[in-house]
């Protein structure tokens, strides 16, 4: 069973979506923030993963989230893209960043390159945590004998020879890893939204082009093992049935 095209999950329109669906306002998740958990090995290393904010100026949920990461004092935290669509909130949504408490490791996704907001921006919000942005780039932690590498718009012709004994690869599109050309410790990915709207065993009734097989959970690939965060924001439909919003508490 193929999913409905895009197009048509749009023209359902964001007013009669609810009754199509039958189901009261209770069910519609946009902002029921929740945590997930994944033991991903041995170790004691704790780190959180969220990815496509989509800020677009709620501040009270935006500070939720933010809220809700320091409370599970990760390690470190990873972040796979599209913070905003529009540059006009990207000064808002960098502080929210920098509020923080943990290093904050990014790589960047379509919205981010297409919002037209700089790469020297985001550099500065990522590095004033103790983290940094990752485009076509990797950071050492040598602590924790783990390495992050970031994937920008080079993609995997900018990988280099690895650092450390274990490596975790931060990337936007799920489906670019079937095609990174080694394997990876862990693969974290974003950009599915989990379809923001699921039906049980259909699941998503919608999903971008980038995605594949990938919409949403864990994974085998030929890359590694693969996690697709569901994303805090929403994009174009304004809210989610059966698929909360994410943060995932990963340990490795």
């Amino acid at each position: 069973m193929s999913k409905i095209s895009r197009r048509k999950f749009l023209g359902l329109g964001a007013l009669a979506l609810p009754a199509v669906l039958g189901a009261d306002s209770a069910a519609f998740e946009t902002t029921a923030l929740r945590v997930t958990k994944l033991q991903h090995g041995t170790g004691n290393c704790r780190f959180v993963h969220f990815s496509d904010f989509h800020y677009k100026g709620d501040a009270d949920y935006a500070a939720e989230v933010v809220r809700s990461i320091n409370e599970l004092a990760p390690d470190f935290v990873c972040f796979t893209g599209d913070l905003v669509e529009e540059a006009h909130f990207a000064p808002e949504a960098f502080g929210f960043i920098r509020q923080i408490t943990a290093p904050v490791y990014g790589s960047p996704g379509n919205h981010d390159y297409q919002s037209g907001v700089v790469r020297a921006d985001f550099t500065e919000a990522f590095n004033a945590t103790g983290g940094a942005w990752l485009a076509d780039d990797s950071a050492l932690l040598a602590e924790h004998n783990l390495e992050l590498v970031g994937l920008g718009r080079r993609g995997v012709r900018a990988f280099k020879e690895p650092r450390a004994k274990r490596q975790i690869l931060l990337l936007h599109y799920p489906q670019v890893a079937n095609g990174v050309g080694r394997r990876f410790d862990l693969i974290l990915a974003g950009h599915s939204h989990g379809g923001q709207v699921r039906l049980p065993i259909y699941g998503a009734l919608v999903l971008p082009k980038g995605v594949g097989a990938y919409e949403h959970g864990f994974y085998e690939t030929p890359g590694g093992p693969l996690y697709v965060n569901a994303g805090i924001g929403t994009y174009r439909i304004p809210f989610r049935w059966n698929c909360p919003p994410e943060l995932t508490l990963i340990t490795i």
